[in-house]
């Protein structure tokens, strides 16, 4: 194998390091803003009634 050759893996291989550290740090990002997403909507729900018979039964009779 050539010297050249050698150094051009090299930088190949660092050049691909990095681009991998990016797309990883890119994604932790978007999950870090999908979690924030789903947290807000998650909150968003109201909550069930302080009376227990309010809104849990269903009248099938009727």
């Amino acid at each position: 194998m050539d010297v050249s050759q050698i150094a051009s893996l090299a930088t190949s291989l660092n050049s691909l390091d990095t681009s991998n550290q990016v797309n990883n740090i890119l994604l932790k990002k978007s999950l870090d803003t999908q979690q924030t997403a789903v947290a807000s909507m998650i909150d968003s729900i109201p909550q069930l009634p302080a009376n227990p018979a309010i809104g849990r039964n269903i009248n099938t009779t009727a």
